[in-house]
C-alpha cells in the first residue's frame, strides 16, 4: 500500500492547526477533502433529478450491508457500499421496467433494506454496537485503504462528469427528449445510479446514515440560491460543501465544542443555506 505520510504533511502544513497534527485527524481531513467534492457534483444532479429519497434509501442499506458482513466475519467497511451498489442499480432496474412510480420502487426497496438490516441485527444483539458507528458517523476512523478507494473514486467520477455532466442535466429536464437526440439514457442512468451509491455508502462513515441526505441537498440548495446559471451553480455547491467538510471538523476538534464531526459539518452547510436564503430575499426585494 502507499505511503501516504507525505499527503497528511502537507494538509497540515498548509491548515496549521493544533488539533491537526494528530495523524486520525489529518486522515480525517484527506477523506472529507475526496468526499465533498464528489458529494457537491452528484448533490446537484439529485436535486435536478429529485431523488433525495432514492440517495436515503441507499444511505439506509447501509444497515444491511454493515450487518451482513458482520454477520459473515467480512470487513463491513467493503460489504456496506458492494450491497449499497447493488441496491442503487436495482432500484434504477425497477424504475426502469416496472409501470409502478419511482417513489413506490424506492420506498419498497427502502423499507426491504431496513427490515433485512434489523433482521439480521436481531438474530445477534451484539451486531447492535458495531452498527452504531454507522449509523452516526465517524470519519474519525477511516484508514488509508479508504481514503485510496476515495481517491480511485474521486477519479472514476470526476471523468464521469467532465463526459457527461450535460447529458445528465438534459436528462434531467426531459428523458424523453434526451433519447430523442440519441442520448444514452438507460446507460447513464445506471451509471449514475452506481457512482451515487457507492459515494452514498462512503458519505455514510462520514457523517452516518441519518445525516447523509443532508450532505448531498443542503449544499446544492444553497448553491441554488446564490447562483445564476449552472456553472456558478456548481462552483458554489463545490465550495459550500468542501468549507463545511473543513469548518465542520475543525469546530468539533476544539475543547468548547465537542461535538459529533458528521453533525457539526451539516450544520455548517445550514449555516450557509441560511445565508443564502437571506441574499435570495434580498435580491427579490431590490426587484421588487
Amino acid at each position: 500500500m502507499p505511503d501516504l505520510s507525505p499527503l497528511y504533511g502537507l494538509l497540515a502544513q498548509l491548515l496549521p492547526f493544533d488539533c491537526l497534527q494528530a495523524r486520525f485527524m489529518q486522515q480525517a481531513l484527506a477523506g472529507l477533502l475526496l468526499l465533498a467534492p464528489m458529494t457537491a457534483a452528484m448533490g446537484i444532479l439529485v436535486v435536478n433529478f429529485r431523488m433525495s429519497f432514492f440517495a436515503d434509501a441507499i444511505s439506509h442499506s447501509a444497515f444491511a450491508g454493515v450487518a451482513l458482513g458482520l454477520l459473515l466475519a467480512l470487513d463491513p467497511d467493503w460489504t456496506m457500499p458492494a450491497f449499497g451498489l447493488l441496491v442503487g442499480l436495482g432500484i434504477m432496474l425497477m424504475q426502469r421496467t416496472s409501470s409502478l412510480s419511482s417513489d413506490t420502487v424506492i420506498g419498497v426497496f427502502f423499507s426491504a433494506m431496513v427490515a433485512f438490516g434489523l433482521a439480521i441485527v436481531s438474530r445477534d444483539r451484539s451486531l447492535a454496537r458495531d452498527l452504531q458507528r454507522f449509523l452516526y458517523g465517524d470519519i474519525l476512523t477511516i484508514s488509508d485503504g479508504q481514503i485510496l478507494a476515495l481517491m480511485g473514486l474521486f477519479a472514476v467520477l470526476m471523468t464521469f462528469q467532465a463526459c457527461c455532466y450535460n447529458q445528465l442535466l438534459y436528462i434531467g429536464l426531459n428523458p424523453t427528449l434526451a433519447r430523442a437526440h440519441r442520448v444514452r439514457v438507460a446507460v447513464l442512468q445506471y451509471l449514475f445510479a452506481g457512482l451515487l451509491a457507492l459515494i452514498v455508502m462512503f458519505a455514510v462513515q462520514a457523517v452516518g446514515v441519518l445525516l447523509v441526505t443532508a450532505l448531498l441537498i443542503v449544499p446544492a440548495a444553497a448553491a441554488r440560491n446564490f447562483a445564476r446559471s449552472a456553472g456558478a451553480m456548481f462552483w458554489w455547491t463545490v465550495v459550500i460543501s468542501v468549507s463545511s467538510a473543513v469548518a465542520g471538523l475543525l469546530l468539533s476538534a476544539q475543547d468548547w465544542a465537542r461535538t459529533a464531526t458528521g453533525a457539526t459539518i451539516i450544520l455548517v452547510a445550514c449555516g450557509w443555506f441560511a445565508l443564502s436564503m437571506a441574499a435570495a430575499f434580498r435580491r427579490r426585494e431590490r426587484l421588487v
